[in-house]
């Protein structure tokens, strides 16, 4: 990938946006575009005509031919669908390059073969795009240059106006915690904010592979994951490959993925190696919430189409290795003023900061009250492998708060008042030549799966496939609800200063037992938080029926986020995605064990006790110990093979004549998942007895080592 290197000159150039948009708009209509934005109107078609015929023209330029409705139905990726800039031939024969505002604002994909958890049956196929105008327009270009497309980011919604995509929910959620928080600045005499806006930057995790090594692994073409792989001699014990040197062949899949982003207007920003051999990570300077939601989306599709030239395979499956640590990304959220104030901003002395300390604990009542929901924000298949394990956060919500703000929060419970803030004080690093510094004032803790780190908050459990809507969408709404609680308290009190007061020590009394410092992995936790009450929701499966109890209704539908239509439906989706999933893999391992693993043992014990023979016949004192008891237990091993595979078979025959939604999913969930395990233990012991040039696929060592 050739081109110009220096970052300020191609950082955005693909992208149409304030600069671009400054350039060639008329002032008015700019004007009005960005009145528009601020204050979420809806647009003028005569501004969206002269903004769509500029964005044409500004695309032609970019070597577009072709525009599409970018979207992110709830398929868990995107969905496009292209049209040229053609207008209908006219008598000359001749064609226009047209585009109209019609055409930008609104689109009209067919609705029908979308994931719709029953909100629309397959005859009802109207469907609509709609211009997310807070969410700047890109041009995609292919590796040359010749080939490029116009991508507008769009909601996606019905005929009747459900939502059937990831970011129609999510704009509405921002738009609750906007209402909600300005009334909240409104009590503390904040009249310059107009605006809130969570504010997200999301580190994405990620697997590199050799690519041809890929191609001959059916489970990972499949599934995304290893469905069979003994452990190579060395995993991630000795933590070498974490922050280590970046092999050059890596860096320089790096250095084109982060000039593809940045030409794309995604600020990348951090790269390293992750824990695990043969992982990485890349993480964004934040964006507001839908943007950054946008460029995830647009570092996912970056980073597979990279590798593909580079010869290597991103895989981007939450566990695509057993035994070493799987992927996810971190969601780290704040809520940001359009004049620049971090409404979780501690200040240098957060005992004193009644906004802070009110916004803080009203989250923790968000959190403590709506855990399961949040819970099920972060569940996915490959999820159940991930979360719980010495690796990444419990299945447990709680909240890090670092030992400052438990410190202070510990003096308004026992006390009602908070005197003083733990300083950081300064790190001696006890060499002369290294200047000692100022240490903040609490750690870090990377075993919490909700964490305070300075001034915002650090969501952990997300996987690493994962659309982050979902989450953020719940972190949004569940605050707005706090929010708007303490506000229907306070703008009733008749003493402010006092009503705040007392209502900062009752959230922070009632809901301290969400607030957890110590190490998440611990046995010792899991059992302190079944005394405190906290749910432990292991499985997506088990996640899923929080979606539509009354509670999360009342909540979605009293900010407008979600009708309850619309989260039946989702629950539904996601006990179909679950049990499709499951399916496929069951089905592959099925496959793979039949016609790979059994042939190849097959091959390898027929040969040994050939061998046997033949040594037999040539010498009958020669001593064969070794050989027959390795004839022994792999004809053993597979023996169990054959079995186990038989058993996954008629379970996942049941499964698929078991009734659909949540009954078909806890089948499979407590049948055909146990089944699968029960088949991978014999083959990944028959691995390492199966001679190497007859196993039929890859090893782990090969493909996280050789790449």
């Amino acid at each position: 990938m050739e081109g110009k290197t220096n970052i300020s000159e191609i950082f955005g150039e693909n992208v149409f946006n304030d600069t671009v948009m400054q350039e060639r708009l008329p002032k008015k209509i700019y004007k009005e575009l960005k009145q528009t934005i601020r204050e979420g109107k809806e647009l003028d078609l005569a501004v969206a005509d002269v903004v769509a015929h500029e964005m044409k023209e500004w695309a032609l330029e970019q070597g577009a031919t072709h525009y599409t409705h970018w979207f992110q139905p709830l398929t868990g990726a995107t969905a496009e669908k292209h049209d040229a800039f053609l207008s209908a031939p006219k008598a000359d024969g001749k064609v226009l390059m047209e585009f109209s505002g019609k055409e930008l604002v609104k689109g009209e994909p067919d609705a029908s073969s979308f994931p719709s958890g029953g909100l629309r049956a397959t005859f009802e196929a109207r469907g609509y795009t709609a211009w997310d105008c807070t969410s700047p327009a890109f041009v995609k270009k292919d590796e040359d240059g010749s080939r490029a497309i116009l991508y507008i980011p769009t909601a996606f919604c019905s005929y009747k106006g459900e939502a059937l995509d990831q970011k129609t929910p999510l704009l509405r959620s921002m738009e609750a915690v906007n209402r909600q928080s300005l009334r909240l600045l409104r009590l503390f005499g904040n009249t310059t904010s107009h605006r809130v806006t969570p504010s997200v930057g999301v580190e994405q995790e990620y697997f590199l592979v050799d690519r041809e090594k890929y191609l001959k692994r059916k489970d990972l073409i499949f599934t995304g994951r290893t469905l069979f792989g003994a452990m190579p001699p060395k995993g991630q014990e000795l933590d070498d490959h974490y922050f280590g040197v970046i092999r050059e062949r890596i860096a320089d899949f790096m250095e084109d993925v982060n000039k593809e982003l940045w030409k794309l207007g995604v600020s990348a920003k951090t790269q390293h190696n992750e824990v695990a051999p043969g992982q990485h990570e890349l993480a964004p300077i934040y964006a507001e919430c839908n943007v950054a939601v946008d460029h995830n989306q647009l570092i996912m599709e970056t980073l597979k189409k990279v590798a593909y030239l580079h010869g290597l395979q991103c895989l981007l499956h939450e566990k695509p290795f057993a035994g070493v640590n799987g992927s996810g990304k971190h969601n780290n959220w704040s809520l940001t003023t359009d004049d620049g104030i971090n409404l979780l901003d501690p200040g240098k002395t957060p005992h004193e900061n009644i906004q802070f300390l009110l916004v803080l604990t009203c989250i923790l009542k968000a959190v403590d009250e709506h855990a399961a929901l949040l819970r099920e924000s972060a569940s996915d298949v490959g999820n159940d492998h991930r979360l719980g394990a010495n690796e990444a956060p419990p299945a447990i919500i709680s909240v890090y708060l670092g030992d400052q703000l438990e410190d202070v929060l510990s003096q308004l419970i026992s006390t009602g008042e908070a005197t003083h803030s733990i300083k950081g004080g300064h790190l001696h690093t006890g060499v002369r030549t290294l200047p000692d510094f100022a240490k903040d004032a609490t750690d870090r803790n990377r075993t919490s799966p909700f964490a305070f780190t300075g001034n915002k908050f650090e969501f952990r459990m997300v996987g690493s496939r994962d659309s982050v809507a979902e989450p953020n969408v719940v972190l949004n709404t569940i605050a707005a609800e706090a929010f708007s609680d303490a506000c229907d308290v306070l703008e009733k009190a008749d003493d402010f200063d006092m009503a705040v007061h007392d209502l900062i020590k009752q959230y922070a009394s009632e809901h301290q037992r969400i607030v957890f410092n110590g190490n998440g992995y611990s046995d010792e936790w899991v059992e302190e938080a079944e005394r405190r009450g906290l749910p432990n929701i292991k499985t997506m499966v088990d996640s899923i029926p929080v979606l539509t109890e009354e509670k999360t209704v009342a909540l979605f539908e009293k900010f407008g986020v979600f009708t309850r239509a619309e989260l039946e439906s989702r629950a539904e989706i996601q006990y179909e995605a679950y049990s499709k999933a499951i399916n496929i893999e069951a089905r592959s391992m099925i496959d793979i064990a039949s016609k790979h693993i059994i042939p190849s043992v097959l091959q390898y014990t027929t040969a040994l006790a050939t061998s046997i023979n033949q040594i037999r016949s040539a010498c009958a004192e020669a001593n064969i110990s070794v050989q027959i008891e390795l004839l022994k237990d792999c004809s053993s091993l597979l023996a169990a093979t054959k079995a186990a595979l038989k058993a996954l078979t008629e379970v996942t025959e049941k499964a698929a004549v078991t009734t659909e939604g949540r009954e078909r999913a806890v089948y499979i969930l407590e049948n055909v998942v146990p089944a699968m395990e029960a088949l991978r233990q014999p083959v990944d012991k028959l691995e390492m007895l199966v001679a190497k040039d007859m196993w039929p696929m890859p090893s782990y060592g090969d493909l996280l080592f050789e790449v």
